[in-house]
């Protein structure tokens, strides 16, 4: 891969940004250039929004490559991988677009990394406790999840709880991380355009519209017949994406009134998520 990458890429590959995740202004100029280059598909989705599924539609929208773009998928919250990028813009990945999929909040650092490589990223808006209902499902069944977790440690005995125990773990725990994700990104996407903020119930009515949005946002246009070819082949394979059921208000089922009481309180910590709050709860 090494040989792909010029003097500067390496210069910047080492560079240290400044501690809020800044870089200097020669290193930002020609990471900017560089993201101009090529096209990337990033898919900053919540857990549970649609984002595997989507992810494997644009593969196959573009003839794209999946790509991981942090350091490792078992850290503390996502945070992008310059190197991989580098490599990516210099041709060292193939041919196709870039095609992410990560979890991250739009923390200080990761705005000044994706504003560095003019990434432009789209998020999915969802009802959290229909999402922490479809992640209580796929912790009951998938092993791997359990061990992942998400920012967090599934604890071991979580199999054995009840229904109401899981769901305060779920509340508790998982829902802060949900809270400040919509509280970061919807508040980053009032002063940048770059983010392509979506809404599940759209994808769940026009899917191929939904996927024209992210890749024409993204500079990777595809007209609306390959868009629906590649929702109708990644349909077919939706149990390899993880697509539960996509279904609109199973939280109300899944938690009680003093529950979502709760995540109710803890979006109202953040005043930029008040027009929202009727869709996220």
């Amino acid at each position: 891969m090494l040989e792909h990458l010029d003097e500067n890429a390496i210069r910047a590959a080492f560079a240290q940004p400044a501690h809020d995740g800044s870089f200097p202004s020669a290193f930002r100029d020609y990471l900017r250039a560089a993201g101009r280059e090529r096209p990337s598909v990033i898919l900053a989705f919540p857990p549970k929004a649609a984002g595997t599924f989507l992810r494997g539609a644009a593969i196959a929208a573009t003839g794209g490559q999946l790509v991981r773009v942090v350091h490792a998928q078992g850290g503390r919250d996502a945070q992008l991988y310059l190197p991989v990028f580098l490599a990516y813009f210099r041709g060292a990945l193939g041919d196709g677009p870039l095609v992410a999929h990560v979890h991250l909040q739009a923390l200080p650092a990761n705005r000044h990394f994706q504003e560095a490589l003019e990434l432009r990223p789209a998020i999915m808006v969802r009802s959290i406790s229909d999402m922490l209902a479809s992640y209580r499902d796929m912790l009951e069944t998938d092993p791997v999840a359990r061990g992942e977790g998400l920012n967090c440690t599934i604890p071991p005995a979580f199999l054995d709880w009840s229904a109401r125990d899981k769901g305060d773990f779920l509340i508790d725990v998982l829902g802060p991380w949900y809270a400040g994700y919509y509280a970061t990104w919807l508040d980053y996407a009032r002063h940048d355009q770059r983010v392509c903020v979506l809404a599940y119930d759209d994808f769940l009515k026009h899917p191929a519209q939904v996927l024209a949005r992210i890749l024409a946002r993204a500079g990777v246009e595809r007209p609306a017949a390959i868009c629906e070819a590649a929702i109708t082949r990644t349909w077919r394979e939706r149990d390899e994406h993880r697509f539960n059921r996509g279904e609109a208000k199973r939280g109300l089922r899944y938690f009680s009134p003093a529950q979502l009481a709760r995540l109710e309180r803890l979006l109202s910590y953040y005043p930029q998520l008040d027009a929202h709050r009727g869709v996220l709860l």
